[in-house]
């Protein structure tokens, strides 16, 4: 019960530490595939305009798509190739501009030169690295991410190759809180997931520090 309650005061006190996290906004054009050599699960953006991000670096692999109106059921009208965009984040938000997409003409140089901004709460662009990922299927892009990643490519980013070897955060956490009741895990992941990565990183070694005292 003592263990519970001072993993509650944890999470309160994260949540005010989370504060200095950077909001990604997300268009409803855009899918995000893969975030930092992380396949990104459907559940997660699902409703989802935004997501918050930890500062430094970061690498996103998205597509565009577009519905066509009018159609009792949604049908796909244009798809991007998938995109590659490396960055650092220092920002408060930041927002993928996309350029015109309505004719076939817009589409064809927009797939070719990736002339798509990232931009601040100010409207100021922000430095980034692009790049394709060849033709891959939807269930391997986390895999030819990770290829991709230790290939040195134009936007490639070494440590984001190793990130599928290591348990994910949220596996993590399930194990370091074994002890708790099924009732109270789910909120507790619930507030898990408000925070960005390098947040739950600094929440599971706290865990673990209070658990060996």
């Amino acid at each position: 019960m003592k263990l519970s309650l001072a993993v509650t005061g944890l999470l309160t006190l994260l949540v005010s530490a989370s504060c200095s996290a950077i909001t990604l906004k997300l268009d409803p054009q855009i899918d995000l595939l893969v975030l930092d050599g992380r396949k990104i699960s459907g559940s997660l953006l699902k409703g989802a305009d935004s997501l918050e991000l930890d500062r430094g670096q970061h690498q996103f692999l998205f597509r565009v798509e577009q519905q066509r109106s009018g159609q009792k059921e949604s049908v796909i009208s244009y798809q991007s190739q998938p995109m590659i965009v490396t960055f650092t984040a220092v920002a408060k938000t930041i927002t993928i501009r996309l350029p015109a997409l309505e004719t076939k003409r817009e589409r064809y140089h927009f797939d070719r030169s990736l002339n798509f901004q990232l931009v601040d709460e100010k409207g100021t662009e922000i430095t980034s690295v692009r790049d394709h990922l060849p033709a891959t299927p939807i269930a391997d892009m986390e895999k030819a991410m990770l290829n991709y990643n230790r290939t040195r490519q134009v936007a490639s980013v070494p440590r984001f190759a190793n990130s599928a070897s290591a348990p994910s955060s949220s596996v993590r956490l399930t194990a370091d809180l074994d002890w708790t009741t099924q009732a109270e895990l789910p909120s507790l992941h619930r507030w898990f997931h408000r925070f960005d990565e390098a947040t739950r990183q600094q929440f599971l070694t706290l865990v673990k520090m209070l658990r060996t005292s």
